[in-house]
C-alpha cells in the first residue's frame, strides 16, 4: 500500500463570473416613463420607486443608466426580464 500524499484540488472558479456586471437601460422612443420606472421596481431587488424614476430620467436625457451592479447570474435574470418586458438593452458590461 502506498502512503502517497494526496492533495485536494481547488474548484476551479472562473473571474470573469466573481466580477460584477452592470445591467444598463438604454433610451428608446416607444417606452412610456412610468413603464420602464415601473418594470425597474418590479424586477429589480430593493429598487425604491423614487430611485427607479431618477434611473428612468437618467434614462431619457442620458441615453442609457446602470440600473444595477452585481453577480453574473443575476446580472443575466434582471437583463433576461427587463428585456421580456419590452426595455431596450445595453449587453451586459463587467464593472
Amino acid at each position: 500500500m502506498s502512503s502517497a500524499t494526496v492533495t485536494p484540488t481547488k474548484p476551479e472558479t472562473s473571474v470573469k463570473a466573481l466580477k460584477p456586471w452592470k445591467v444598463i437601460v438604454l433610451n428608446d422612443d416607444f417606452n412610456t416613463f412610468q413603464h420602464v420606472a415601473n418594470c425597474l421596481v418590479k424586477y429589480i431587488p430593493h429598487m425604491h420607486p423614487d430611485r427607479a424614476w431618477k434611473l428612468t430620467q437618467q434614462v431619457h436625457s442620458e441615453g442609457r443608466a446602470i440600473v444595477w451592479v452585481g453577480p453574473l447570474e443575476q446580472a443575466e435574470l434582471y437583463h433576461e426580464q427587463l428585456s421580456r418586458e419590452g426595455l431596450t438593452m445595453a449587453p451586459l458590461e463587467q464593472a
